[in-house]
C-alpha cells in the first residue's frame, strides 16, 4: 500500500484526485507519496494522520457544505459538527502518539533536575 492508498482509506468519502492529495502528502513531509507505506513507523502515521486533518480543515473552509441535505426521505443536518468532532478526534490522536521513534517510555520529560 502506498502513501497515497493510506490517505485515501483514512478520507474516505472526500472525493481528491491523486495529485491533490500528493500536495497534502508533501506539505506535511512525505517527499514522495507513491513510496510503500510503513505501518510500524509513528511518523509515518503521523504525518498520515496529520495530512488527513488537513484534508478535513480544507473542508470545513467550505460554507456550501455546511447546510443541511435532504435526499431520499434521509436527512444530513448535523454535518459541520460531525466534521469539527472528527478534526477534534484526529487532533487527539496526533497529540497522543509519540514523537520519537526510539521512545517507547512516556512523553514526559524532566523540567527541572537536581
Amino acid at each position: 500500500m502506498t502513501n497515497i492508498e493510506r490517505l485515501q482509506l483514512e478520507t474516505k468519502g472526500i472525493s481528491l484526485t491523486p495529485d491533490q492529495l500528493s500536495v497534502y502528502l508533501v506539505e506535511e513531509g512525505i517527499t514522495n507519496p507513491d513510496d510503500e507505506y510503513d505501518a510500524s513507523s509513528n511518523t509515518a502515521k503521523r504525518k498520515i494522520y496529520s495530512s488527513a486533518l488537513a484534508i478535513l480543515n480544507s473542508v470545513a473552509n467550505n460554507p456550501t457544505l455546511m447546510k443541511s441535505y435532504k435526499q431520499d426521505d434521509i436527512t444530513v443536518s448535523d454535518f459541520a459538527d460531525s466534521l469539527q468532532n472528527r478534526i477534534d478526534q484526529l487532533e487527539r490522536k496526533i497529540r497522543t502518539m509519540t514523537i520519537n521513534e526510539s521512545d517507547h517510555g512516556s512523553n514526559t520529560f524532566m523540567l527541572f533536575g537536581n
